[in-house]
C-alpha cells in the first residue's frame, strides 16, 4: 500500500490539490464488547451529563455519544508534542516555540496553553523588562494575516495547524482555523429511548484506620490550622463553616478525607456501544489559505511542514490512545487512511507509524529551508512570566 510521503504532501498543499486526508479507527473496549466506557462529561447547568447525538452510521441514523472532543484530541496531539520536546526528540524538538516561565519555575509553551499564541498568560508577561506585547517579534506574529503568516511559521506555528484566536484584541485579531481535527463517538447498543438515560454508578470510601471521625469544633480547626496552606480557599471556606455550626458538638472530619464514605449511586454510569469510531480530517483546503511571502514553491513547501508537523503528533497520539480513566480502548482494526483526490476519487495509504512521520517532518523542514528560507530549528521565544498570576491561583476557582 502507498506510503505518504512529501511529494503527496507538497501537491496537496498547491493549488488544485486535494482537500483532505482523512484517518478512520474502529475502537473497542478492552475488556471486549461487554465492557462499558466512560464518555467526555459536560456540565448541563449544574449537573454533569454526556453529549448525545445523531450521526449517520451503516446507512442510517444511528444514536451517538461523544467518547472524545476535537478539541481534546487536539490536546492529546499536543501533549505528545510536549514530550518529545521535552526529551529532545528531533525532529519535534526543533519546532520553534514559545516559553513562558514564572518566578515558581512553572514553565509553560504556547502548544501548552489553552489559546497558544495569543495565550493570556504570555500576552500577560515581558521580555526584558518591557510588556511582551510590545515586543517587536510577538507583534509582528500578532499583526500577521493570512497573507503573510511568515511570523508565526517562526515563532509558534502551531497555531497555525492546531488553531488560535487573538479574541481578547480589540482590533485586527488573528484567527486560524484547526487544519487536523477528530473525534471518536460511540454508537449506542441500545437505540431505543432508553438509550439515552445515563446509569448510576456506585461510589465508596473505606477507611482502614476508623470507619468515622468525628471531633470538637476546636480539634477541627487545630487539624485546619496545620494544612491550611494547602488547602484550597473553597474548601477552608467549607470547613470553618462546619466548625462553626458544630458550636459545642462534635462534626464529621470527612471533609479533611478522614473516615470512610457509605456507598452510593451518585456518579454518572458507563456507557455500552456496539461501535466505536476514531476519525480525524487534515484539511489540506485550509491549509491552502496561509501564504508565507514564499512564492508558490516556498508558500506550498511551509504549508506541507505543518502538514508534516501535524501528522507527528498525530501519530504519537493515536499509538498511545490513552482517553480516562474507565474508557480504556484498544484498536479492533487497522486505520483507513484516505488522500482525496478530487472529483469524488480517493486514493488509499497505509497508515504511519512515529518513525514514518518523524522522517516525513524531517524532509519536510529541509525542503522549507531550501525553498523558503524559514527558520526552524528549536528557537524558543522567552518570556517572564507575571507572578502576580501565580499568586492568585485558586485550582477551586469557576472559569
Amino acid at each position: 500500500m502507498t506510503k505518504l510521503n512529501l511529494e503527496m504532501l507538497l501537491a496537496s498543499c498547491s493549488p488544485g490539490g486535494a482537500a483532505t486526508m482523512t484517518s478512520v479507527t474502529e475502537l473497542a473496549p478492552a475488556e471486549g464488547e461487554h465492557g462499558g466506557i466512560a464518555p467526555a462529561r459536560f456540565v448541563d447547568g449544574r449537573n454533569a451529563t454526556y453529549a448525545f447525538e445523531t450521526r449517520f452510521v451503516d446507512g442510517a441514523p444511528q444514536s451517538a455519544v461523544m467518547v472524545d472532543t476535537k478539541q481534546s484530541q487536539i490536546n492529546r496531539a499536543e501533549k505528545e508534542i510536549e514530550w518529545a520536546v521535552a526529551d529532545g526528540i528531533e525532529p519535534l524538538s526543533l519546532t520553534p516555540r514559545i516559553a513562558v516561565t514564572y518566578g515558581d519555575l512553572t514553565r509553560e509553551y504556547d502548544f501548552t496553553l489553552p489559546h497558544r499564541l495569543y495565550d493570556g498568560h504570555i500576552r500577560a508577561g515581558s521580555v526584558d523588562g518591557q510588556p511582551v506585547t510590545q515586543n517587536s517579534i510577538y507583534r509582528a506574529a500578532r499583526d500577521a494575516t493570512t497573507a503573510n503568516v511568515r511570523p508565526i511559521l517562526e515563532l509558534a506555528p502551531t497555531a497555525l495547524v492546531f488553531g488560535g484566536w487573538d479574541s481578547t484584541r480589540r482590533a485586527h485579531q488573528g484567527r486560524y482555523r484547526s487544519a487536523l481535527t477528530g473525534e471518536i463517538i460511540g454508537v449506542l447498543a441500545d437505540q431505543g429511548p432508553d438509550g439515552k438515560n445515563i446509569p448510576s454508578r456506585g461510589g465508596a470510601r473505606v477507611d482502614p484506620i476508623a470507619a468515622s471521625v468525628r471531633l470538637t469544633g476546636a480539634q477541627l480547626r487545630e487539624l485546619l490550622d496545620e494544612q491550611r496552606d494547602e488547602l484550597s480557599p473553597k474548601l477552608i471556606e467549607k470547613i470553618e463553616g462546619e466548625i462553626k455550626g458544630s458550636k459545642s458538638g462534635r462534626t464529621s472530619a470527612s471533609t479533611l478525607g478522614l473516615g470512610a464514605i457509605p456507598p452510593s449511586l451518585s456518579g454518572l454510569g458507563l456507557v455500552a456501544c456496539r461501535r466505536i469510531i476514531r476519525s480525524h480530517v487534515l484539511s489540506f483546503s485550509a491549509l491552502r489559505q496561509l501564504r508565507f511571502d514564499a512564492g508558490p514553491a516556498g508558500d506550498a513547501a511551509c504549508r506541507a511542514l505543518l502538514a508534516a508537523y501535524a501528522l507527528a503528533g498525530l501519530a504519537r497520539a493515536d499509538e498511545s490512545l490513552e482517553i480516562r480513566a474507565n474508557c480504556n480502548l484498544r484498536e479492533a482494526g487497522p486505520t483507513a487512511v484516505l488522500l482525496d483526490a478530487r472529483h469524488g476519487e480517493s486514493q488509499e495509504l497505509a497508515p504511519l507509524s512515529v518513525d514514518e512521520a518523524d522522517a516525513l517532518l524531517t524532509a519536510a523542514i529541509d525542503n522549507a529551508r531550501t525553498l523558503a528560507g524559514i527558520r526552524w530549528e528549536g528557537q524558543t521565544f522567552e518570556v517572564v512570566g507575571n507572578d502576580t498570576i501565580v499568586h492568585n491561583a485558586d485550582a477551586d476557582a469557576e472559569a
